[in-house]
C-alpha cells in the first residue's frame, strides 16, 4: 500500500492522498467545478518557495498547495505562456526553417521571439494567418506533454534551433529548469510532426483548455536585450479566460490609445521632441508650459506651507563629487558619457552632467556645521538632471533622458526619523490627491542584491521603519524584493489613473549610506557630533513624467485649475465683438485664463474647436447678452446654459478654481 502524504489546502485544512497523487486528483477530490477549472498547480515542500507544476505532475512528500484557475494572475500567466507556446508552434507550421527563441508571459499577455529564414519580416497579413492557424491547433486539442532530457539529448533534439542551444549551454533554470536536466514540452501529432519546445512549464493540459486570444504587433528586438546580438522579430499578443474578459483589456487599449500623451501633446499643442535637439528631449510650447508652471506654483506653494526651504544646483558638477557619493559606482550605466575641461592650471578635469540633485543638496548641508536645533532640515528643490536613456526605451514624457525632478531632501536625527517619514508620506498623499489622483497602494522595495552600500543591519533597520510607516497609512502595501537604490529602501505610491492602469508617482527611500560617504554631522544636545539620517522625496517623481500622467488622467481635459485656458469667449457674430471683450476683459481681471475667438469664422465651428482643445467653459454672447449675460457652453455637457449673469458665472469659477481637483 502507498504511503500516505498530507496535503494543505489554501484555507488551512489539510486531506491526506497516496504518494504520487497529482493536482487534477486533489481538485477533483474537492469538486466538480474546481477540476473543471484547473489550468495548472503550485505546490511548497519543505519550505521552499512555490514551485509551478502541471496538473499531471505527481507530489511524492507533504505539500501545501494551490490550484491555479482561469481569473486569477497565476492562471492568466499560465494561459498566456501556453498562448506563446501555441504561437511558436504555428509559425513554425507556416514558415519552415523558422528559429524561435523565447516566449514568455508578460504583463497582459505574451510575446515570442523569431528569425524567419533569408531574413524574412512578418506582416499584418501574415499576423492574421498566424492567428488563424493557431486556433486550428486548439481547436486540435492537442495535449502538453512535459519531458525531462539530459543536457545532450536536448542539443541533439535542438539541433537546428540556435537560440534554444544557446539556453542549454548556458542552464538557465528560468527557463529550461533546474540542474542538469533539461525540461521540454512536446504537442503530440497523429502525422509524428510534433513540436517541441524547451520550457520549465507549467502549461495548460491541452490546447483547448487556452482562452481567448488575440495577436497585436510586430516590433524588433535583439536577442537577449543585447545590441550587438543578432535582432530578431517579437510577436506580441493578449491572452485572457474568456472573451469578454479579451473584448474589456481591448477597450482598456483603446482608452489608452484614446488619451495618448504623445498624440494630445500634439493635438493640444503642449510639447514636441525636435528631432534637431535628440532623442527623449522635450520642448515644451506656451500651452504646456503654463501648465507645467501651474503644477510647480501649487507644489511651491504647499512645500512652503510645509517648512520647506528652497535651494538650487548646477547641471554639472566634477566627477569627484558622484565618487564620493557612489554614483560613478553604482549608477554609471545611468549616466552620460564625462566630458573633459581644462582648468586654469592647465590640467584636464572630468565633469559629469548630474543624474541625480542628492550630493549637491548634502553639500548645502555640509556648507557649515549643523545643530540638532536646525533639524530636521527639509531642502527642495526642481532641479534638472539627465540620465542616459538607451533609444529602446525612451518614450514619450514618461521615459525622457533630461527631466525635472521636484526633490527633497531631509536630515534628521534618528529619533525624529518615524514622523518625518509618517508626516511625508501624509504630505505626498494630500499633494497627490490635490492633483486629482486618489486611489493609492504602496510598494516597499528592499535591497538590491550585489548593488548595495551599508552593511545588511542597516538596510534591515531603513527596511522596517519604511515598513511600519506604510503600514500605518491603512493602503495596501505590495514587496519589491531587490528593488531598492544602493544607498538605501524606499517606498513608492503607485498611482490608479481614470481607467484602472497604475502608476509610479512618488517615492521617499531612507538613506544611512550618503550621510556616511560625505561624513556628515550635527551637534547634539550633548555638545558632541552625531550622524544625521536623510530621508530623499520626489513627489512627481519628475516634471515630464507627472505632466504624462495627468495628461493621460484627465485625457486632455484638465480640471479647470490647470487648464492654460478656463475660458474661450465667443461673439455670435462681428456686432457683438465689443461686448465679447468686455466679457474677456472682466474675467481677466479677476484672475482667469481668457481666450477671445473673433467671429471671422462661423460660431459652430469655433464652438467645436474650443471644444477640441478642452477647454473648460466656452462663452457664447449675443445680442441678448449685451446688458450682462452669458451663454455657458460646460466641458462634458450637450446642454448650453442660456442668460446667466456674468456676475454669477464669475462667482462659481472662482469657487470652482480656489480648490484643487479633488
Amino acid at each position: 500500500m502507498a504511503a500516505e502524504i498530507t496535503i494543505t489546502l489554501p484555507d488551512g485544512s489539510t486531506k491526506n492522498f497516496p504518494a504520487g497523487v497529482t493536482p487534477a486528483e486533489i481538485a477533483a477530490s474537492i469538486g466538480k467545478r474546481l477540476a473543471r477549472d484547473a489550468l495548472a498547480a503550485r505546490i511548497w515542500t519543505d519550505g521552499a518557495d512555490g514551485e509551478w507544476i502541471d496538473l499531471d505532475r505527481p507530489i511524492e512528500r507533504d505539500a501545501k498547495v494551490v490550484i491555479v484557475v482561469p481569473g486569477s494572475d497565476e492562471g492568466r500567466e499560465v494561459l498566456r505562456h501556453s498562448t506563446a507556446h501555441v504561437l511558436a508552434q504555428a509559425v513554425t507550421d507556416l514558415f519552415p526553417g523558422a528559429k524561435y527563441a523565447i516566449g514568455p508571459a508578460i504583463a497582459d499577455g505574451f510575446y515570442y521571439d523569431f528569425e524567419l529564414p533569408g531574413g524574412a519580416h512578418f506582416t499584418e497579413d501574415d499576423l492574421q494567418r498566424i492567428e488563424a492557424r493557431m486556433r486550428q491547433i486548439v481547436d486540435a486539442d492537442e495535449p502538453f506533454v512535459r519531458g525531462e532530457v539530459a543536457r545532450d539529448e536536448g542539443l541533439r533534439i535542438f539541433a537546428d534551433q540556435p537560440f534554444k542551444r544557446e539556453i542549454i549551454e548556458a542552464v538557465d533554470t528560468s527557463e529550461v529548469g533546474a540542474g542538469t536536466v533539461i525540461s521540454v514540452y512536446r504537442n503530440p501529432r497523429g502525422n509524428g510532426a510534433d513540436f517541441v519546445d524547451l520550457c520549465r512549464g507549467p502549461h495548460v493540459p491541452s490546447t483547448k483548455r487556452l482562452g481567448a486570444f488575440k495577436l497585436q504587433k510586430v516590433a524588433g528586438a535583439y536577442w537577449r536585450g543585447d545590441e550587438h546580438r543578432p535582432q530578431l522579430q517579437r510577436i506580441y499578443g493578449t491572452a485572457w479566460e474568456s472573451p469578454a474578459a479579451l473584448a474589456e483589456h481591448l477597450h482598456r487599449l483603446e482608452e489608452a490609445a484614446r488619451r495618448d500623451h504623445r498624440r494630445l501633446g500634439v493635438e493640444l499643442d503642449l510639447f514636441s521632441f525636435p528631432e534637431e535637439i535628440g532623442s527623449g528631449l522635450a520642448v515644451f510650447h506656451p500651452k504646456g508650459g503654463l501648465v507645467r508652471k501651474l503644477m510647480e506654483d501649487y507644489s511651491r506653494r504647499r512645500h512652503e506651507e510645509a517648512g520647506y526651504s528652497f535651494v538650487n544646483s548646477p547641471h554639472i558638477s566634477k566627477a569627484q563629487l558622484f565618487e564620493i557619493s557612489g554614483h560613478l559606482q553604482w549608477f554609471a550605466e545611468s549616466m552620460f558619457p564625462p566630458m573633459q575641461l581644462e582648468e586654469e592650471s592647465g590640467e584636464p578635469t572630468t565633469y559629469y552632467l548630474k543624474p541625480m540633485n542628492c550630493p549637491f543638496h548634502i553639500l548645502v548641508y555640509q556648507s557649515r556645521l549643523r545643530s540638532y536645533r536646525e533639524l530636521p532640515l527639509r531642502l527642495f528643490e526642481f532641479g534638472t538632471v539627465y540620465r542616459y536613456e538607451k533609444s529602446g526605451v525612451v518614450h514619450g514624457l514618461t521615459r525622457v533622458r533630461g527631466m525635472t525632478q521636484d526633490d527633497a531632501h531631509i536630515f534628521c536625527t534618528r529619533e525624529q526619523m518615524t514622523d518625518e517619514l509618517h508626516s511625508l508620506l501624509v504630505f505626498v498623499l494630500d499633494l497627490l490627491a490635490d492633483y486629482g489622483l486618489s486611489d493609492f497602494y504602496l510598494e516597499l522595495s528592499t535591497r538590491p542584491e550585489g548593488k548595495a552600500a551599508g552593511s545588511p543591519e542597516e538596510w534591515h533597520e531603513a527596511t522596517e521603519a519604511l515598513r511600519s510607516v506604510a503600514l500605518a497609512m491603512d493602503l495596501e502595501l505590495v514587496l519589491d524584493e531587490g528593488g531598492g537604490a544602493f544607498y538605501g529602501p524606499k517606498i513608492s505610491v503607485q498611482a490608479l489613473d481614470a481607467i484602472g492602469r497604475t502608476w509610479q508617482v512618488s517615492t521617499i527611500q531612507l538613506d544611512f549610506q550618503l550621510p556616511r560617504l560625505f561624513d556628515l554631522h550635527y551637534v547634539g544636545p550633548d555638545n558632541t557630533r552625531h550622524r544625521p539620517v536623510r530621508i530623499h522625496r520626489a513627489l512627481f517623481g519628475s516634471i515630464e513624467r507627472f505632466f504624462a500622467i495627468l495628461l493621460e488622467h484627465y485625457a486632455g481635459a484638465f480640471p479647470t485649475w490647470l487648464a492654460p485656458v478656463q475660458v474661450t469667449v465667443l461673439p455670435v457674430a462681428q456686432a457683438h465683438e465689443v461686448y465679447a471683450a468686455t466679457v474677456r476683459d472682466r474675467l481677466e481681471s479677476e484672475g482667469f485664463r481668457v481666450e477671445l475667438v473673433d467671429a471671422q469664422d462661423p460660431l459652430g465651428s469655433r464652438i467645436r474647436r474650443a471644444k477640441l482643445e478642452k477647454v473648460p467653459y466656452v462663452l457664447v454672447v449675443g445680442g441678448q447678452d449685451v446688458d450682462g449675460t452669458v451663454g455657458v457652453n460646460r466641458r462634458g455637457s450637450e446642454q448650453p446654459e442660456r442668460g446667466v449673469p456674468l456676475d454669477d458665472f464669475v462667482a462659481e469659477l472662482t469657487t470652482e478654481v480656489a480648490r484643487p481637483a479633488r
